[in-house]
């Protein structure tokens, strides 16, 4: 299905900033020290928010390391967000298998990944380090794309920093003055003493030796190739306080191994020399001597020339990343052992939450300010996965289950969760916003009241009272439900919704005439009661109707989140299209192509959720009495509604009487600015935001029995 007006890479100017409108304020002039996956990704967002940004590394990047990298889904949405969409492309390969081993190569636990991986949105990839960091690299410094080209300073090494004035001194005496200073200088950060100079990182008791073996070396051995023959195969070898992970990259060709032992064990690392030494093999083989004799063949064909080891740290957790205009990013804020996976990824995540704070027309007033917010937004999951590691490492006898965490790692998008923190910030600092159903999308402009805050002056002014109506991301869907009470039943990031429009016609209460409406329905939702209990069914967060008396019923009785657009309907033989208007300006359409008769079904209403369960909405109205104290944005009634199939099935039966199912179908938004749509902008501009993956079913259903929804109920 088609579809247009995705949000692509960038933040929308929020609606309710006027302040936030590309040109008005100039571009924040950001200072990233270190240039590694964390800083690079940090300075693609950042560019790509209009901002100019300048890296400063202090290698040549003349020594890359060899190392493999997990792009788990968290982190590769965020890649193809920035524009990289096919890590494929440059060798990185799907993870199909994990395979848990007893020291002596016995198989403890094998678990297929691919059925796994269809939870998620974006796939799970093994990547060679080298070639995400040059891709990363590319995308920040090229000419082409959004933004101006990142600055990147190699040989610079930064030995000192000012948060109040956002500056940097290079080693050989330079200064450099921006307005924002992000250390993404790794475990060793220097910028990290601007924030507490008494926390400093601390071995974890383990070593890790890194190196990778050509996959076809160990298939040619016979003593190593069982090791090697499954393609995506995460392979684990568990002892009582050493193990090795082995996985591939490179389009299945490299085996990338991590060995991890106790520190006292192997040589101890040099850290003038990038954290890590070169052993030799017999180190390595020595290690391992009590495991499996074909595994420890098989560590032996490490190359010694490239054969490393590295010092795992760890860090008591900082009381704050941030200091006045002094950020800190990846392993400087919160260093990872290695055990989830996670350490790259959170670093992206911390840099996409960055640029989500800073959008274009940030104030130099307000970084100090916006900083903490990203703080505030990302510390407690980065410390939460950060506390996984450590659990996920802990020397026990037998395989540990690392899938134990992987739906909470696994499943967010850091852009999408931002964004939504972020609005909400934004409408704290305006507490006499109007809020009005739907309260999904954030205070609703009004008859007083401007999207920005400001009042209307009364004199003179003339008004014409209108309201209006709405289909994928689970990501992006659950930042439209009111309450945290609200969850997705699956853990996965693809998610069920439906748009659908009926008209209804011989409705008694009006006179024998009927009316349309048109939803966004969202499937797979259930809601926990405050008693424990739990309520599944399909979430409703905005209906638009063209009919003024079915909207008021359905906001005042039911608490249906109801808004007015005209729904103009053209139907022909083998087609369906619905175009949404409001004073002649079409915002949204729908066609299905291809209609053809099927066998219509025993019983399908027009509600789009499931039989045995209900539809959920929620009912929000302000308050109207301010002289008791109440506040304007405070609620009279707030709270969530239920209709529960089974009860209004015995208040009227629906029969189908036919069913067309379409071969095509098509979804687009067009969201205007606010002197299209001067009340409803906001609300189309979010329809925009959420992405088509791809078609269920596309029907046209025709019946008779039209439930009163006299069954809904109020929940807690």
């Amino acid at each position: 299905m088609a579809h247009q007006n995705v949000l692509k890479g960038n933040v929308a100017n929020d609606p309710h900033e006027p302040s936030q409108i590309p040109g008005v304020t100039p571009a924040l002039k950001i200072l990233i020290v270190g240039a590694g996956i964390g800083g690079l990704t940090a300075a693609c967002f950042l560019r790509q928010q209009g901002h100019k940004v300048t890296l400063v590394e202090k290698s040549r990047f003349a020594n890359e390391l060899g190392a493999a990298v997990h792009l788990t889904p968290n982190a590769n949405g965020l890649l193809r967000r920035l524009g990289i969409i096919d890590m494929e492309s440059l060798g990185a390969n799907c993870i199909e298998q994990m395979t848990n081993f007893s020291p002596k190569s016995e198989v403890r636990e094998q678990i297929d990944l691919r059925s796994m991986n269809q939870l998620w949105q974006h796939p799970w990839l093994l990547a060679h380090r080298v070639h995400l960091h040059a891709a990363l690299k590319r995308l920040a410094t090229s000419t082409d794309g959004k933004g101006e080209p990142a600055v990147l300073r190699t040989c610079s090494k930064a030995i000192d920093f000012d948060p109040a004035t956002a500056s940097i001194t290079l080693e050989d005496g330079e200064i450099v003055i921006g307005d924002v200073v992000i250390g993404a200088d790794g475990v060793h950060s220097r910028s990290r003493q601007q924030i507490d100079p008494n926390i400093t990182p601390k071995s974890s008791g383990q070593n890790a030796f890194r190196f990778m073996i050509p996959r076809k070396l160990v298939l040619e051995d016979p003593r190593t190739e069982r090791f090697a023959k499954v393609n995506g195969n995460l392979s684990m070898w568990y002892g009582k306080d050493r193990r090795v992970v082995m996985y591939p990259c490179q389009n299945n060709e490299l085996l990338n191994f991590v060995a991890l032992h106790p520190t006292s064990e192997s040589q101890q690392v040099d850290r003038d020399q990038e954290y890590t030494t070169q052993t030799n093999i017999s180190i390595l083989e020595k290690v391992y001597q009590d495991f499996d004799d074909d595994l420890v063949a098989l560590l032996s064909k490490a190359d010694v020339k490239t054969l490393k080891v590295w010092e795992l740290w760890d860090m008591d957790q900082l009381p704050t990343w941030v200091n006045n205009k002094l950020a800190l990013l990846g392993d400087a804020a919160h260093p990872f052992t290695p055990h989830q996976g996670q350490g790259a990824g959170q670093a992206m995540e911390d840099a996409a939450s960055l640029a989500v704070v800073l959008p274009c027309g940030t104030k130099q007033e307000e970084v100090a300010e916006r900083l903490k917010l990203y703080a505030d937004f990302r510390s407690a999951r980065a410390h939460r996965i950060q506390q996984f590691s450590r659990l996920a490492g802990r020397d026990v006898v037998g395989p540990v289950d690392m899938m134990e965490f992987t739906n909470y790692n696994f499943g967010h998008d850091e852009w999408d969760n931002s964004t939504k923190l972020f609005r909400k910030w934004q409408w704290s600092q305006k507490p006499d916003l109007y809020w009005r159903m739907p309260v999904s999308f954030g205070p609703m402009p009004g008859p007083r009241q401007y999207f920005g805050g400001s009042y209307l002056n009364p004199k003179g002014s003339k008004f014409v009272t209108g309201s209006f109506k709405f289909k994928t991301s689970r990501t992006i869907l659950q930042n439209l439900f009111p309450s945290t009470s609200f969850t997705f039943k699956s853990p996965g990031t693809v998610a069920l919704a439906s748009f659908s429009q009926t008209t209804v016609q011989g409705m008694k209460w009006l006179g024998g005439t009927g009316y349309r409406h048109l939803g966004l329905y969202i499937h797979g939702v259930q809601y926990v009661q405050k008693n424990g209990e739990v309520l599944n069914g399909t979430y409703i967060p905005l209906m638009f109707e063209n009919l003024a008396e079915s909207i008021v019923s359905g906001r005042e009785e039911l608490g249906v989140p109801k808004l007015f657009c005209s729904l103009e309907i053209c139907r022909l033989a083998t087609s369906y299209n619905v175009q949404a208007q409001w004073q002649g300006i079409t915002f949204a359409n729908f066609t299905i192509d291809g209609l053809k008769d099927i066998p219509a079904l025993e019983e399908t209403g027009t509600n789009e959720s499931e039989p045995g369960e209900g539809i959920f909405a929620y009912k929000y109205i302000p308050s109207t009495d301010n002289l008791n104290g109440t506040a304007r944005g405070q609620a009279d009634i707030e709270h969530a509604v239920f209709l529960p199939h089974v009860s209004e099935s015995q208040v009227v039966s629906s029969k189908v009487t036919r069913v067309m199912i379409g071969e095509t179908a098509s979804i687009s938004f067009n969201p205007g600015d606010w002197e299209d749509l001067p009340t409803l902008h906001h609300i189309v501009l979010r329809l925009s935001e959420i992405p088509v993956y791809g078609m269920v079913s596309a029907m046209v259903v025709e019946g008779h029995g039209v439930p009163d929804v006299s069954s809904a109920r109020r929940i807690d």
